[in-house]
């Protein structure tokens, strides 16, 4: 069985209005694109720009709640995800397997309340977060977020955590998840995107049980470590591996991280394009590099890893 770990589905308004890509991805087109590509199932969760955000504060790409707000963070994502899902024919239902979207700064109380509101039959797997582009501290899980943290720990539901290691980045740093995650350790981490290659991170990622790594987007993080962008690790701190090639590094932190190593797509955000940066890629090219992995290392990535991270048996 093979898992992609990491895909957004619905619309980003932050994303669209500043003429940035991806910024939408609705669940027909992720089986039209991925539906042959011999994956059995996706963990899928909102995007991260919500409606809830004032919309002339994201037309000047401004991320912020409206002076009295009303709606509650992706209380409106969450049902239409879960909307979207109990729609599909019974077979395509059974291989989602959503995760709510959550904002760990601004008004964490209320969102666990709507997620209390969801039906009681809908199968939650876990919690999302991108702290960057939400510009709410990780950290927050600590303080203002703590009752998510209670909520996941009381449900047995994992997190899945946007990582960044820019200097300029200070939401969502490594070190800080890491730091919430030793600080909760009955609760199920992952720092998503290979840690940016940070061997530091990655080396304490290993070291602790409840925390693993995913590789999404992993075909132009490596173009970015070729070009010494700042959204990867510098050189000399760097994973040791041959960039160039992005179906070796993936082997070389598979064998390095056996039991942390999980692989995910990331999709639509294989590809991203801003103002100052573009970067393309495909799903099929990111299922290739996971295909290339020995059968055993890809059966570890792709299958008994998700399943440890999400707590889940190999029998369910």
């Amino acid at each position: 069985m093979k898992i992609d770990n990491h895909v957004h589905i619905g619309v980003d308004p932050l994303f669209y209005l500043q003429g940035w890509s991806p910024y939408a991805l609705d669940l027909q087109r992720l089986f039209n694109e991925a539906g042959d590509s011999g994956i059995d199932a996706w963990v899928v969760f909102p995007f991260v720009a919500y409606m809830a955000f004032d919309i002339e504060g994201l037309r000047q790409n401004r991320v912020e709640l409206p002076k009295h707000a009303t709606h509650i963070p992706y209380a409106f994502e969450n049902r239409r995800l879960c909307d979207d899902i109990q729609r599909m024919e019974p077979e395509r239902q059974c291989r989602l397997w959503p995760f709510l979207m959550a904002d760990p700064l601004r008004m964490p109380a209320a969102q666990v309340k709507e997620w209390q509101k969801l039906p009681a039959d809908y199968p939650v797997h876990g919690i999302k977060i991108q702290p960057t582009i939400l510009q709410s501290p990780i950290r927050s899980l600590l303080e203002e977020g703590r009752c998510m943290v209670e909520y996941a720990e009381a449900n047995n539901l994992p997190f899945l955590i946007h990582s960044s290691i820019a200097p300029d980045d200070i939401w969502s740093q490594c070190r800080d998840i890491i730091a919430v995650a030793e600080a909760n350790p009955n609760v199920r981490f992952i720092l998503a995107h290979s840690c940016r290659f940070h061997h530091e991170s990655l080396k304490r990622v290993a070291e602790l049980p409840n925390t693993w790594f995913d590789c999404s987007a992993h075909i132009i993080h490596c173009q970015c470590a070729v070009k010494n962008l700042p959204t990867v690790a510098v050189p000399a701190e760097r994973f040791p591996s041959d960039y160039t090639d992005p179906a070796q590094v993936l082997r070389d932190l598979a064998e390095a991280f056996p039991e942390k190593l999980i692989w995910g797509s990331d999709a639509p955000f294989y590809s991203y394009e801003d103002a100052k940066l573009q970067m393309r890629s495909t799903y099929r090219a990111e299922v290739a590099a996971l295909d290339a992995l020995p059968e055993p290392l890809r059966q570890k990535v792709s299958f008994h890893n998700t399943l440890a991270w999400l707590g889940k048996s190999e029998a369910q």
